[in-house]
C-alpha cells in the first residue's frame, strides 16, 4: 500500500511538470474575461425574471 502511494505522489510530481502554466498576463486576461460573461449572464437572468414575474402577475 505505501508504495502505491509513493508511486501516485510521484507520478503526480512528473505530470506536473508537464503543465504549461499560464503567465500574469494570460491568467489576469482569462480572469477579466470570466467576469464580464458572469456579469452579463447575471443581468440576462435578472432581465428574464423580471419578464417571467410581470407575465405571472399578469395571469393571476
Amino acid at each position: 500500500m505505501k508504495e502505491k502511494i509513493i508511486t501516485f505522489f510521484a507520478d503526480v510530481y512528473k505530470e506536473m511538470n508537464k503543465v504549461t502554466w499560464p503567465k500574469k498576463e494570460e491568467l489576469r486576461d482569462s480572469t477579466i474575461i470570466v467576469l464580464v460573461v458572469c456579469l452579463i449572464i447575471s443581468v440576462f437572468v435578472y432581465i428574464v425574471d423580471l419578464a417571467v414575474s410581470w407575465a405571472l402577475k399578469g395571469i393571476f
